[in-house]
Formats: structure tokens, sequence, C-alpha cells
């Protein structure tokens, strides 16, 4: 069951490639300015997990069709399952899933996608020294990621301090204090480079939760290390590549992935 309080919902992500604030947004550091993105970058070169195999016929989703609703009711409901604890040890954070009331997506599939970002192997947990729970509405919580239309993620993000704006339109997504608030928009059709660049829809969704998640736990933006390099989890991936390959982890043989910072 789902309780109604306030909005986020989504397709379940397959993760896609385990090789492994400020105020965190993804917003150039010189302003709201739109980026290049049609340009052509390295793909990923994602495995697939396990339990969420497809056949090796079926080309990978790189981004849905259909509209994207713009604005939403304001007003979000909540996941009410409680999930696992994810990791083996450290401080134990717990957070909320909500999705936008008129967002048109399925809460229980966003909370899953969430989840299996932040489950890895690597995920945030990795680290040993932090784990992550979901809780449900009435449970104390230290975030909540959101699942917002563009028009709300601006309204929420602006409040927080963070403008999203790209070619003056909200255009990525954003963590305020307690925060983390993924658009609707990109969470649907991903970003052009990534597309261009065959990486699957579900690689950019755990990109986006763990680089929101990323500024939630305190990390700052950083640079791509050295061209065809995997692009570090809390670079701008939605802006640009940089000619880094797209990674949607933190961690990645079992060691934390870091590029200069920005």
């Amino acid at each position: 069951m789902v309780v109604l309080v306030l909005a986020i919902g989504a397709a379940v992500a397959v993760v896609a490639d385990r090789r492994g604030a400020h105020v965190g947004a993804e917003v150039l550091a010189t302003g709201p300015q739109a980026p290049a993105l049609t340009q052509a970058t390295p793909s990923a070169v994602p495995s697939a997990a396990p339990s969420a195999s497809v056949s090796p016929s079926a080309p990978p989703v790189l981004s849905l069709p259909g509209p994207v609703p713009s604005s939403g009711r304001g007003t979000f409901s909540y996941d009410d399952r409680v999930g696992p604890v994810l990791g083996v040890s450290g401080a134990l954070r717990r957070y909320r899933v909500a999705v936008e009331q008129g967002a048109n997506e399925d809460i229980s599939g966003f909370a899953a996608a969430v989840e299996t970002a932040l489950t890895g192997p690597g995920s945030w947990v990795d680290s040993r020294r932090l784990r992550l729970q979901e809780v449900g509405p009435g449970a104390s919580a230290d975030f909540t990621v959101y699942l917002a239309t563009a028009r709300t993620a601006g309204r929420m993000c602006a409040a927080g301090g963070v403008d999203i704006r790209v070619g003056g339109r909200p255009y990525t997504s954003c963590r305020a204090p307690g925060k983390v608030i993924i658009n609707l928009e990109r969470w649907r059709r991903s970003v052009p480079h990534y597309v261009a660049a065959e990486v699957p829809l579900s690689v950019y969704r755990t990109y986006v939760v763990n680089h929101e998640v990323g500024h939630q736990l305190g990390n700052r933006h950083e640079r791509c290390p050295g061209r065809g390099r995997p692009a570090p989890v809390m670079m701008q991936q939605t802006l640009f590549l940089d000619g880094c390959v797209a990674n949607p982890w933190p961690y990645r043989d079992g060691r934390r992935y870091a590029g200069p910072p920005l």
C-alpha cells in the first residue's frame, strides 16, 4: 500500500555498470547557461546485474518515449515500505522515498530503483563506514529522495538555494538540505550525450541517485581525471562527460573512485 501525503514514482532501474553543500546540484560553476549536450562521448561498458539480465538480442533502453509531465500537484505520495539495511558497518542513515502526485510514476518502482543504486556493489555503503535504510513516512529519517516534475523540482531546489535551470528551464536534479530531488524529465529521458553514447537509461538513473545522495553525504563536485577514464560519480555527468566514460558508482573494485576537485 502507498500512504498519500504530499509527491514521486518510476520504473525499476536495472543497474548496468558494476565495475566498480555546498548545497549540491548539477549546475555549472560558471552559471546555468546550456552546455553542449549533443556531443557524443565514449560510452560506458555496463554489465547487467545477474538478477536482472536481459536477452542479448534486446537493445538497452536509452530513453523512455512519450510525453513527460512538466508539472504535477506539488504534493507527494510516500512509499510505506521499510527496506533492508544496506551496508555491513558504520553509521545508519535512514531515508524516505516520495513521488509527486501527477507525475504518473510508480512509487514502488522508484523506491526499488533507489535501493538498487544505493545497494551496489559500488555504492556509498561500500565504504564500510555507512549503512542506509529506507523507512516509511511516519518514521524519523535523515533525508528524503523525491521524484518531482521539472517545475516542482525547480521550485524545491530554488527554495534550497540551488538553480537547476539550463537554457531557462529546470533541467538537472539537486540536493537541498535533507532533500534529494530527482527531476522526472531526466529520470525518464536521461541526457543527450548519454543517449548518443548508447549508455542505458538504467545507468543514468543509478548515477543521478548516487550523485545527489553523494551531495547529501557531504561530497562536492569533481572533474574528469583523464580522457577515456571513468567519470567520477561526483562529476556533473548530466551536463557533460568531458572525454570521460559514464560511470554511476562512487566505488570501483572496492575502492573510492574520485577525480580532481572542481
